[in-house]
């Protein structure tokens, strides 16, 4: 077919017509990776014993947690039969890269994330189910486990217990990121895929954008809140975004140039795509507004001496365009590795409908309802430890 379909040139096979993977499968790799980032963040303090960022501890395992819960509905969606989703369950099949997700997603779930949060709270929630009445009561008390042992000894084996839960969870989430990099990467016939660093990439691009969400949201509930920011706390936090982010930016540099030099076949390729169909995406989105911007707003605060106010504000915009950012990187690598024939000679356009089964609408629901469970959260369990609440004046 030669110029006879709308926004296809050249030659293309007849099952290339149509993009098999939407934008839902560009939300999977992203919620996946704000999750693994946002753990990375919390085990920096209970592990690392880094406790300047003490203050994002807790809202980072919440954060977590409520986009860990959401983060199959994209799948789900896209499958069109879900309850078929629970075969592989019922029968592994640990050649599949992709069926294994299933026992990693729930490994992580349930014997790293909530085991760690239940410990965190546990005094918390001993308190409240002693405290509290009616239906809140009830709520705690299942918590508890039939566990209200908070002596000083007791506490002392939790920090323990969740101490190795975290080292445990900490390859846990490389795996359950790194491995949405790896099914890409493998994909041989796929030339915008098919690179050893993709698994990698995508693992520190996971963290950069986890600890961007986090920070981004500690600015936002303490502002709420009415609670002065814990600057100690976002410096540190801020400084650690730029590190990885500059590591992040150095692997794709160090992908780029590998493809540049090696100029195989389908170099021209994706130069045309990169130039013509990607560019917004890539060029503009991924590139200049998602990593050169916040890259060079993180720097400016590790070398210009600025007020509270406008290292907050920068942090803030940082964070939102690193975010921006890293939803591009994933949306090229998803729609991006789709647009072109295997033939190296045609190519397509993606046209993703509103309200359509796989479309925007539900995409964007997708993406607000990990924010409303993590709103529930909140106000069942608080991110901030209690004691005197300090007010930002005004």
């Amino acid at each position: 077919m030669h110029g006879l379909t709308p926004g296809v040139d050249g030659f293309m096979y007849p099952n290339e017509m149509e993009l098999q993977w939407s934008v839902l499968i560009v939300l999977y790799p992203y919620i996946t990776g704000l999750v693994a980032g946002a753990f990375i963040l919390a085990s920096l303090q209970r592990v690392f014993r880094v406790e300047a960022v003490k203050p994002t501890y807790r809202l980072a395992l919440l954060t977590a947690l409520a986009f860990l819960v959401v983060a199959p509905l994209p799948l789900q969606l896209h499958l069109g039969h879900p309850e078929r989703s629970f075969e592989m369950f019922l029968t592994p099949h640990t050649s599949s890269a992709m069926a294994m997700f299933g026992f990693v997603y729930l490994w992580y779930l349930l014997a790293v994330l909530v085991i760690e949060i239940w410990l965190e709270y546990r005094p918390y929630v001993v308190e409240r189910a002693q405290r509290d009445q009616g239906w809140r009561r009830l709520f705690y008390r299942a918590l508890t486990l039939g566990s209200y042992n908070v002596s000083p000894r007791s506490l002392e084996i939790d920090d323990r217990v969740a101490r190795f839960v975290t080292i445990v969870g900490i390859p846990s989430a490389f795996l359950l990121h790194g491995y949405v990099g790896f099914i890409f990467g493998s994909v041989k016939a796929n030339p915008w895929w098919s690179t050893p660093l993709m698994p990698i990439v995508f693992l520190f691009s996971a963290i950069v954008s986890g600890i961007a969400l986090v920070l981004l949201i500690y600015l936002v509930y303490s502002m709420l809140r009415g609670v002065r920011v814990d600057m100690r706390c976002l410096d540190t936090t801020a400084r650690y975004l730029y590190y990885m982010f500059l590591i992040d930016f150095a692997l794709e540099m160090l992908d780029l140039v590998h493809r540049v030099y090696e100029a195989d076949e389908s170099f021209q390729t994706l130069d045309f795509m990169v130039k013509t169909r990607l560019y917004g995406s890539q060029i503009v989105g991924q590139i200049f507004l998602g990593t050169l911007a916040p890259l060079g707003l993180l720097a400016l605060t590790q070398v210009v001496q600025l007020s509270e106010r406008a290292r907050k504000g920068i942090y803030a915009l940082a964070a939102a365009l690193t975010l921006v950012g890293i939803f591009a990187m994933r949306w090229n690598v998803v729609i991006g590795g789709q647009l072109f024939s295997k033939s190296f000679l045609g190519y397509t356009t993606y046209k993703m409908g509103f309200a359509t089964r796989e479309g925007l609408l539900p995409a964007l629901l997708v993406m607000v309802l990990p924010l409303l469970v993590l709103w529930v959260l909140i106000r069942l369990l608080p991110p901030l430890e209690e004691g005197p609440v300090e007010r930002e004046p005004g």
